[in-house]
């Protein structure tokens, strides 16, 4: 298997994420394609930084575009969600719906939450499977997989776009919380996942108040160390479609931009999503009835 060491950027890179209302003609026929193969309500981060160099996210995106929709991608990222949960589970979260229910919110209400955290715990696997196929072969590591795909027959059901509170929709407290987040996860930005938990506010500020001292634990590095092991075994399985090699990606790159630029955003994304699903898997345990 590839040798691929987890690695954050050192500087972070300046992202450029290109959100969906600002795109048209091809790049949005791109963006719908993406949510409609990745089975996912919305353009991840991740997804929108990559297609600010659009020669190498067309060229990543029609690579992996085969993939998705089939058997084997769906276990594939079945498989990673199960030991993303399992490196959550061994942290032992403290349960948050009597406190949650002493505050006033009732059953339904958490079990939104619950619906949303579903969105994630599943919608981020196929994100993290593109950012480690797309440093695998930016860094030389070819792509050897193969095997039947085993087409799914039904169509992919995509869940609802959460609402996200965004920075200025935040309150002083929340605000705070974002740049806690940010100072906390070395990120100058906030995930997605954390801006629709958000739309609960004290819910939120429940929840991460538990999950953010255990960051800094042994425990948890190595469970991340987990997720981020088995994306790369997970990623170099699947069957390379369309037979993409390194340097056909590293080229489409080298034509947005400089090489060096490029890989330094996609290594910052491989590094920091394990961690955002271990964090996600968490959330949800809290919620456990």
């Amino acid at each position: 298997m590839a040798e691929l060491p987890r690695l954050k950027p050192d500087p972070i890179p300046a992202i450029h994420p290109v959100p969906e209302f600002a795109v048209s003609g091809a790049r949005a026929a791109v963006y719908e394609r993406t949510k409609k193969g990745l089975g996912v309500p919305w353009m991840g981060v991740v997804a929108m930084a990559f297609a600010h160099y659009p020669c190498f996210y067309d060229t990543l995106w029609s690579a992996m575009e085969p993939i998705t929709g089939t058997k084997v991608f769906e276990q594939t990222c079945q498989s990673l969600r199960d030991v993303a949960e399992r490196a959550a589970e061994a942290l032992q979260p403290a349960p948050l719906v009597s406190r949650l229910m002493s505050q006033g919110y009732g059953v339904l209400e958490i079990d939104d939450i619950r619906a949303c955290n579903e969105v994630f715990s599943a919608g981020n696997m196929p994100y993290v499977l593109m950012a480690t196929l797309a440093r695998l072969l930016l860094e030389g590591n070819s792509w050897h997989g193969g095997g039947d795909l085993g087409r799914v027959t039904s169509p992919i059901q995509t869940m609802p776009k959460p609402p996200l509170m965004e920075a200025h929709h935040a309150s002083d407290d929340l605000a705070a919380l974002y740049d806690e987040l940010r100072e906390v996860l070395g990120l100058p930005f906030v995930n997605t996942d954390y801006r629709a938990f958000a739309r609960w506010p004290s819910y939120f500020a429940l929840a991460w108040n538990d999950l953010s001292p255990r960051l800094p634990e042994a425990g948890y590095a190595t469970g991340v160390e987990c997720v981020h092991q088995a994306a790369i075994d997970l990623a170099v399985s699947l069957p390379n479609a369309t037979g993409i090699t390194p340097d056909a990606l590293r080229d489409a790159a080298a034509s947005d931009a400089s090489l060096e630029e490029v890989l330094s955003v996609v290594r910052l994304f491989q590094w920091l999503l394990p961690g955002l699903a271990v964090n996600v898997a968490f959330m949800r345990s809290q919620l456990q009835r």
